[in-house]
């Protein structure tokens, strides 16, 4: 019986190697590599690990660029509006929370700090203006200190009389100093002067159709491009429009998206949107209207659900608020996976290392650049 008991043991254990050898060339088919506490990379997604992420089995930094293995996902400081905590935070590759605002030593304003849609660095780093999209008010507070240097609008109270937002979307501070504001209800671009007094508007209060420059329908997003034009998304019909600050149209095409927002440029005609959609999508399009490249993974981890603002950061790499999964993510376009994020899939919360509704992101060079609109105050 010992030598029968001795036989079954050596088939078992041989079963257990085959099945094992099965189990890794399945995960290999699947691009995975497994190792306890690590990032696991497959095609179109990268789960999470903690803030020290590794690659799987090798004690390295995780691949984040085409052919670079063990480089950084950036450099510099990467700003999120988590807008379901109504907080910002500043964090590192290394997912370090440098920065989060409110905070004791930062109070927030009077009206408080609530649904910060998104938010840039302004004035060399010096400062940070978040547009409050529910609250109807846009601030800017110093960087680090968090004090309010400024704010416009009237807080919980919409509106489309001087001094009043309603939903404003995408501030941004223009070189010159005034600021231009995506007022999405009102259905116009808002352009304050420096003093933040009203001295001029794209679009006509409460007229929410897409004919530009007369009217715009529900505008969303308002890019400052080097040119000193507008980029402008509109929710309405589905148009991206590049028009003057003084009214004058140059452009307009639709796009084949649920819900476009906030577009970029990347070079002489190669524009980046986002679809606010579930499955959501990223593409790269032409003024023609011609899809170039697009992400769009209809299920899975990779899969996003209501994207709302990507941009191509100095290394390559798609950086994209995925908000309803609750996390910051980078894309290698090339590959179509995310190497990095932060925030775990799928679980919102307010510790270290989750976000909840995350709906802006602006990076923060080390020269105290913004490289992603470099043509901004």
């Amino acid at each position: 019986m010992s030598h029968e008991w001795s036989d079954g043991g050596a088939e078992a254990r041989r079963t257990r190697r085959r099945a094992r050898r099965q189990e890794l060339l399945r995960r290999r088919r699947l691009g995975a590599a497994v190792t306890l506490g690590a990032v696991v990379v497959v095609a179109g997604a990268a789960l999470e690990g903690g803030p020290a992420t590794r690659s799987a089995g090798t004690g390295r930094p995780a691949s984040t660029t085409r052919g670079g293995a063990g480089s950084r996902p950036f450099d510099g400081r990467l700003l999120i509006a988590d807008r379901g905590n109504n907080r910002l935070l500043v964090v590192d590759a290394a997912k370090h929370v440098l920065w989060r605002y409110p905070a004791r030593s930062r109070p927030a304003p009077r009206g408080g700090f609530y649904f910060p849609d998104d938010a840039f660095f302004v004035a060399h780093g010096t400062g940070i203006l978040s547009n409050e999209e529910d609250n109807h008010t846009v601030v800017r507070i110093g960087f680090p200190d968090g004090r309010l240097q400024w704010s416009y609008g009237h807080p919980r109270h919409p509106g489309s009389s001087p001094g009043y937002l309603d939903q404003p979307d995408d501030a941004y501070l223009l070189s010159d100093g005034r600021t231009v504001v995506a007022d999405a209800k009102n259905c116009r671009i808002l352009i304050l002067s420096a003093r933040r007094r009203p001295i001029g508007q794209i679009g006509r209060n409460g007229s929410c159709v897409h004919d530009p420059p007369r009217t715009l329908g529900y505008p969303n997003g308002d890019t400052p491009l080097a040119n000193g034009h507008l980029l402008i998304s509109e929710i309405n019909g589905s148009w991206i429009t590049e028009m003057t600050l003084t009214g004058r149209l140059l452009w307009t095409v639709h796009l084949p998206l649920a819900y476009p927002s906030d577009p970029q440029q990347l070079g002489p005609d190669r524009y980046l949107a986002v679809d606010y959609h579930r499955p959501g999508s990223i593409v790269e399009f032409t003024r023609a209207g011609h899809i170039v490249w697009r992400y769009r993974p209809v299920r899975g981890p990779g899969m996003l659900d209501h994207p709302s603002l990507a941009e191509r950061l100095p290394n390559g790499l798609i950086a994209v608020n995925d908000d309803y999964r609750h996390r910051v993510a980078l894309i290698d376009p090339a590959s179509r996976r995310i190497v990095w994020q932060y925030g775990l899939t799928d679980q919102k919360g307010s510790r270290t290392g989750l976000l909840n509704t995350p709906d802006g992101f602006d990076l923060l060079a080390p020269n105290n650049r913004t490289p992603t609109h470099p043509q901004t105050g």
